[in-house]
């Protein structure tokens, strides 16, 4: 999940509608503030301030570990061993590092946040990409926003029925980092059918023609920071116009552990503007916060309607989608169907999903 454009659903503290002109961001998303400046001080300073933890070994005077940390959600943290730090840059946008953990493998970070691992990178990237193009019948011109390490275009390229593919991607150091230390997710940038936009998400969808795609996947990073506009009236509009009747759009929608205030403007705004269906699943993901992250899926009015709850194309169904370039490793039909099964807590919470 890469920085795209700019990012972040505003919200009033105590979660009032996003419509609402006075709004703040809630201090849980907040990157700011997630920082200590008494921590940073004492903390491993040569590779990110404020985000290594160095912890002396008891058996050994002389040996230091170093640990990732993560402090973005106030109260918790989930530590990676780091056994080296392979790359540590600012782009135009942010910062993109790289590092070799002891127990996920290479880890890519943008501004502080972890993106994503070896180990796991495949529940994110199978679930945001199969739950929308399973979920409608031969999908044919699809489109990604953000996206930059080529995970989901992987994923897109087990559809046959796929003819196209544009990526827009505003970091083109995300791109080159990924093709450099991830090249398990930057095989899907070498398909034909692939054409690299790079560039602002806003203003590609801006002349994108009407009812150009079958599906849109928007593979953002969190709603602060460098991606603001991705969660905002506007850009959820030109999506809309963007795609035909009937198709799908699938967003990455924050856990339901932490963000359920955002979760509930989104899934409000969406439902104003996609007169088809909206709906709301979620995944495991070890290292994302709470170790879950969650998705909205939406479709535009048109026949045949969807229905996201049972797949109409179902990926055991399609020819070598199992084994194309590497064997599918989370997602199945099965996952697709759990995935929309909502935990009471949500229902009560998130006024809009209560029907679902």
């Amino acid at each position: 999940m890469e920085g795209s454009t700019g990012k972040g659903l505003d919200v009033r503290e105590n979660g009032a509608n996003c419509s609402d002109k006075a709004v703040v961001i809630p201090s849980c998303c907040l990157k700011a503030k997630a920082s200590d400046p008494e921590v940073d001080a004492i903390c491993h300073s040569t590779v990110v301030s404020g985000w290594f933890s160095e912890h002396q070994s008891s058996s050994d005077a002389n040996l230091k570990e170093v640990y990732f940390n993560n402090p973005m959600w106030p109260g918790e943290a989930h530590s990676l061993k780091v056994e080296k730090v392979l790359f540590k840059e600012k782009s135009k946008y942010q910062e993109v590092m790289v590092f070799q953990s002891s127990a996920y493998g290479k880890v890519l970070v943008l501004d502080g946040i972890v993106q994503l691992t070896e180990k796991d990178e495949c529940a994110y990237q199978e679930m945001i990409t199969h739950l929308p193009l399973c979920s409608i019948q031969s999908p044919t011109n699809v489109l990604v926003v953000g996206g930059g390490d080529g995970g989901v275009l992987r994923e897109i390229c087990r559809h046959s029925s796929v003819k196209l593919i544009d990526i827009c991607e505003i970091d083109q150091m995300v791109i080159d980092v990924s093709k450099k230390f991830f090249p398990e997710l930057a095989m899907g940038f070498e398909d034909p059918r692939v054409h690299l936009h790079v560039g602002d998400a806003i203003d590609f969808l801006r002349h994108a023609p009407q009812g150009k795609y079958d599906a849109v996947i928007v593979d953002s990073s969190d709603p602060v920071g460098p991606a603001q506009e991705l969660v905002e009236r506007p850009f959820f509009e030109s999506i809309a116009r963007a795609l035909r009747p009937g198709g799908v759009l699938c967003n990455m929608a924050e856990s339901m552990w932490l963000h359920t205030h955002l979760i509930q403007d989104m899934v409000s705004l969406c439902r104003q503007i996609f007169k088809g269906s909206v709906r709301y699943a979620w995944a495991s993901v070890p290292t994302y916060p709470s170790g879950v992250i969650g998705f909205v899926l939406c479709s535009t009015a048109g026949l045949p309607s969807v229905d996201f709850l049972h797949p109409i194309n179902p990926i055991e169904k399609l020819e070598d989608a199992l084994h194309y370039r590497r064997e599918l490793m989370f997602y199945n039909s099965e996952i697709h169907k759990a995935a929309f099964a909502l935990p009471s807590f949500v229902k009560n919470q998130v006024e809009s999903l209560r029907d679902c």
